[in-house]
């Protein structure tokens, strides 16, 4: 049985009390959320704070406000998110996303936050203690070495976040608090391609809230690739979405790959190829080709690397034609396990 390590405990009841107990606390402390991706990484001494710090009693991280567009609490559950229909009318993406991650009581507990900041993985790294030893530590934690690319100067670890690229389609902003200031981002400038220092985010700092722009005249989609209908990382996913003309041609488009780099890829070039042009099964091929030539998974996931390279133009595809109005419910079944109707 894989025990916790011993740590201190504090549960604030505001965010300027937590950013101040962080503050004090220094990087040796760490925010609790929902709590289902740091407690293993806890138990097979990944991360192994002293402290840890409870969002859970604060009231302000889950609030939700929607005037021109939508403002979500950090510490709303996945679940909040499922059961919001303005998110599974106008943000149908970010509502894909959310009810494809882990399980029904997994999204109970786990937050919108905590998913943003999920650890990345790797095959060398989600082991036990004493897997990890025996084979000799790897960069990530306690080692030196990549044993994903054994020449590589950074860590290979993936992006396996299923909220991330959802909101990344849907031009998200995040808002980050600590005891001395507060910083906004656009999501894409929050992440980096390392496996290590994979956010931008402090050790004392919080993330308390999601902004998203009105999604007027936006449909948004999210596939996700993993072995099994529920439970399972993603190996692959795609976000995408589109604003779309009267007569069909696309105005504006985002297109992001999730679960092949350690941070999600938006795919500038790919969304280009769309813009001006009506979804078109050509202009829809050549996008899908596009987003694929960014895609270079590692071998450090579930199913081969060349078989997620060479399927991801297929998911690129499969969303854009949903987008396009396409009637993909037996895409669904089949590779999603899921009806997903928005």
């Amino acid at each position: 049985m894989m025990r916790l390590p011993y740590f201190r405990y504090h549960a604030p009841t505001t965010i300027d009390e937590a950013a101040r107990i962080l503050a004090g606390e220094g990087p040796q402390a760490m925010l609790l959320a929902g709590g289902t991706d740091l407690l293993p990484n806890m138990k097979r001494r990944q991360q192994t704070p002293h402290t840890l710090v409870a969002l859970g009693k604060i009231d302000a991280l889950r609030a939700t406000q929607n005037g021109s567009g939508l403002r979500l609490g950090a510490g709303l559950t996945l679940t909040n998110l499922v059961d919001n229909d303005t998110i599974r009318r106008e943000y149908t993406g970010l509502w894909q996303a959310a009810v494809q991650v882990a399980t029904p009581h997994l999204r109970n507990m786990g937050t919108l936050g905590g998913n943003l900041c999920l650890d990345t993985r790797c095959d060398y790294y989600d082991q036990t203690y004493e897997w990890r030893k025996a084979i000799d530590f790897c960069m990530k934690k306690d080692g030196e070495t990549c044993w994903v690319a054994t020449a590589s100067r950074r860590c290979m670890a993936i992006s396996s976040t299923d909220i991330a690229p959802a909101l990344l389609a849907l031009g998200a902003q995040l808002k980050l608090v600590s005891s001395t200031d507060e910083r906004s981002f656009m999501l894409d400038e929050f992440y980096n391609d390392d496996g290590i220092a994979y956010m931008k985010r402090r050790p004392d700092e919080i993330l308390t809230e999601v902004v998203l722009s009105g999604a007027a005249g936006w449909k948004s989609t999210y596939w996700k690739l993993r072995r099994r209908g529920s439970f399972d990382f993603p190996v692959l996913s795609v976000a995408a979405a589109v604003r779309i003309a009267a007569d069909g041609t696309v105005e504006d488009a985002r297109i992001v790959l999730g679960a092949v780099a350690s941070r999600p890829l938006l795919i500038t070039a790919a969304a280009d190829a769309l813009i001006g042009n009506q979804l078109s099964a050509e202009v829809i091929a050549t996008a899908a080709a596009v987003a694929a030539k960014r895609a270079k998974p590692m071998d450090n996931a579930d199913f081969t690397l060349q078989w997620r390279k060479r399927v991801t133009p297929a998911f690129v595809s499969y969303a854009l034609r949903e987008l396009r109005g396409d009637d993909v419910r037996e895409l669904r079944r089949s590779v999603a396990r899921h009806e997903l109707l928005a």
